[in-house]
């Protein structure tokens, strides 16, 4: 009998509470600033948006292979002048706080997070 390893990725899941009236200038500054970047550094962003539950929310799920490699790829990431020279005061200003859940998941769920 063999048995079958199930594929499973990392993905972290943030969620920000941005400062009130801000989602929109904050989604656009995703779209045109962040989401530019994070193909350019090779992050698999898996899903973005405004959270259903309140005006002031917004979520963003990454995809990674390990922990080690979510945290290898963001020190590179938040540390690099390209960020911090960049974008980042723009949309650190509409962020009045965040928090990130690390959870596995296997290939059926990753492909439901990101809608299809």
């Amino acid at each position: 009998m063999t048995t079958q390893k199930i594929m499973t990725h990392i993905i972290e899941i943030r969620t920000y509470n941005l400062k009130p009236g801000t989602r929109e200038a904050f989604h656009a500054l995703v779209i045109e600033k962040s989401l530019p970047m994070l193909e350019l550094w090779q992050v698999d962003v898996v899903a973005y948006g405004a959270s259903l539950h309140d005006a002031d929310s917004y979520y963003l799920i990454r995809s990674y292979a390990s922990v080690d490699e979510l945290q290898q790829s963001e020190d590179a990431f938040y540390g690099s002048a390209e960020w911090r020279e960049g974008p980042r005061e723009g949309i650190i200003a509409l962020i009045d706080s965040y928090a990130s859940a690390v959870i596995e998941v296997d290939e059926a769920t990753l492909r439901g997070l990101r809608g299809g």
